[in-house]
């Protein structure tokens, strides 16, 4: 195997030295309306692999990723909260064989933190790439969720860009009940 980055032979999708210097992740927080919202690249490092989404590839990307950045993550939160929390990624229907959100969201599993697999899914399935903020407020996603309510959870999408997606379903969780105390994505479009 090749890395997805500079090509040479590898046995990870980014080999050691790219991962090294290339893609460390530098944590940026931003609000979206009243969620905090964690990332861990800006977007501009991290596009390359992120548009192998619906690819079978993909999906190795896209759990790396995630073992690099968000698995530590929370390993650190639940150590230092000690509560446990539920992990509730957006959207994670199956394209091209796989979740690319359910790939990240796996990778955050342990004795305090859980997936609730496919428990936020949404009802529109409308593409959001390139739309002006206009037309994502006027095709919301509709999301409805299948899951324990009285719960504290944690957010997982792959990309911020507006924020809307991320806003619409805090509030599809705040109506069960549900405590969404901030949410992590891989890349911020913004910088």
């Amino acid at each position: 195997m090749r890395c997805y980055s500079c090509h040479h032979l590898s046995f990870k999708t980014l080999c050691s030295e790219c991962q090294e210097k290339l893609f460390v992740p530098t944590i940026r927080k931003r609000k979206a309306g009243s969620l905090e919202v964690i990332s861990f690249y800006r977007y501009s490092v991290l596009e390359p692999l992120l548009l192998h989404k619906h690819q079978p590839e993909g999906y190795r990307i896209f759990k790396d990723l995630a073992k690099v950045t968000m698995k530590p993550f929370i390993e650190n939160f639940v150590r230092e909260d000690s509560k446990p929390v539920a992990i509730i990624g957006i959207d994670e229907t199956v394209r091209g064989g796989y979740s690319h959100v359910a790939a990240m969201t796996r990778q955050m599993r342990n004795k305090l933190s859980a997936p609730l697999h496919a428990s936020l899914l949404s009802q529109n399935s409308v593409n959001y790439a390139g739309k002006t903020l206009q037309y994502r407020l006027d095709h919301p996603r509709d999301f409805r969720y299948q899951g324990p309510e009285g719960i504290d959870a944690i957010l997982v999408d792959d990309i911020i860009t507006t924020g809307i997606t991320l806003q619409e379903a805090q509030s599809t969780l705040i109506r069960h009940n549900v405590n969404v105390l901030f949410a992590l994505t891989l890349a911020d479009a913004r910088g």
